[in-house]
């Protein structure tokens, strides 16, 4: 088992990282650490001293003045290289660098002497080392106007607000759980590469990311219809999407029935693609569910009966409570790494639909249980 630190855990790409890697227990042990150990040697040398594998992926991205990114970035290599020193460390020290290496920028070149110093560690203490050079990342829970393009944008479609193109040029991208992926790669592969490019999953246009997200917008954010989604890319941007909802305010949605002397009628989903569709009853008092998955896209749609639908985002307290009521059946999307149940609260049988888009497989159920 290997014993692996990420500097900057809380961050975007860290703290997906982290997650992922916590779906792997019997592999791998994540060590704890604060963004304050930077600011203390003893706390950071004990991280340090612990780590077999250390991530370093803490930096400043924006700031107003970029001599204060220079400095910051360069001064965070500075005192982890340090620490390693001190506490004679032989650990695989893996530097997450940027395309913009090669920009003349003062962002690009603190990542590039970084990276620099860090291989110089390693070749003289008999570390190990992989300089990550990666293209531009996006992915659920990117911060606007920090992390991404395509943060800003979905943040902008589903809070009201309208997205503005500075420059329309092609950009290569990463998903941020390609990118975990690839990182846990390099881990076990435990080698040493001054310089790795990690290669980009797709280019595109600005403007044709916007008129995905836009179509997205119409489609499922203002009507509830899962879009046609092509690709891989496709998904992920989707995925991306469905996390920047006001959630709290959005759900649940309520349907549209069309009643006559014979009844009730609900569409309950409009797909562009396909999936698995399933019914299930459930008795006063019981909960199903308490898992989350990492890919799927999830419908939970109450017909008859009452229910409490909550959500929780896996590291966070916030528990966010749904109460839905089949005389006005309505419906909540589950968003990926939100653990989630279901409950019958009612005094009668609960009939809930449950949509979701692709076929169970216990071999890969994406399905990973954690009480709400």
């Amino acid at each position: 088992m290997k014993k692996i630190g990420i500097t900057g855990q809380n961050g975007f790409v860290g703290s997906h990282l982290y997650n992922t890697l916590g779906l792997y227990p019997e592999k791998f042990e994540t060590i704890h650490f604060d963004r304050d150990f930077f600011e203390n040697e003893e706390k950071l040398d004990e991280f340090v001293g612990k780590c077999d594998v250390i991530v370093h992926l803490a930096a400043m991205n924006r700031h107003p003045d970029p001599e204060v990114i220079y400095n910051n970035n360069l001064d965070l290599v500075k005192k982890l290289v340090s620490s390693l020193e001190k506490t004679n460390s032989k650990a695989h020290v893996l530097f997450s660098s940027s395309a913009q290496e090669e920009k003349d920028n003062l962002y690009g070149k603190s990542k590039k002497e970084g990276r620099e110093l860090l291989a110089e560690w390693a070749e003289k203490s008999g570390g190990k080392f992989t300089g990550m050079v990666i293209p531009n990342v996006f992915g659920p829970f990117g911060k606007p106007n920090y992390n991404s393009f395509i943060a800003t944008f979905c943040h902008k479609l589903t809070h009201g607000e309208t997205p503005v193109i500075d420059n329309d040029g092609e950009v290569k991208l990463i998903y941020v759980g390609e990118l975990v992926q690839e990182i846990i790669n390099q881990i076990e592969r435990g080698e040493t590469k001054k310089l790795y490019e990690v290669q980009s999953t797709s280019t595109n246009k600005v403007s044709e990311v916007l008129q995905k997200l836009e179509n997205y917008k119409q489609l499922y954010f203002d009507n509830g219809e899962i879009p046609v989604l092509e690709t891989q890319f496709d998904f992920n941007l989707f995925n991306t999407f469905r996390c920047y909802f006001d959630i709290k305010n959005h759900y649940p949605v309520k349907f549209t029935q069309h009643t006559d002397p014979r009844g009730a009628f609900v569409e309950v989903i409009r797909l562009g693609i396909g999936g698995q569709c399933s019914f299930s009853t459930t008795v006063p008092g019981i909960t199903r569910g308490n898992h989350y998955h990492t890919r799927k896209i999830e419908r939970f749609a109450v017909i008859k009966g009452k229910a409490l639908i909550q959500l929780r985002k896996i590291d966070t307290d916030e528990v966010l409570d749904f109460y839905l009521d089949g005389n006005e059946p309505a419906y909540v999307d589950m968003p990926i790494w939100y653990t989630h149940n279901i409950k019958n609260i009612g005094e009668e049988e609960l009939y809930t639909i449950f949509w979701i888009n692709e076929p169970f497989n216990p071999e890969d159920a994406d399905t990973y249980f954690l009480e709400v």
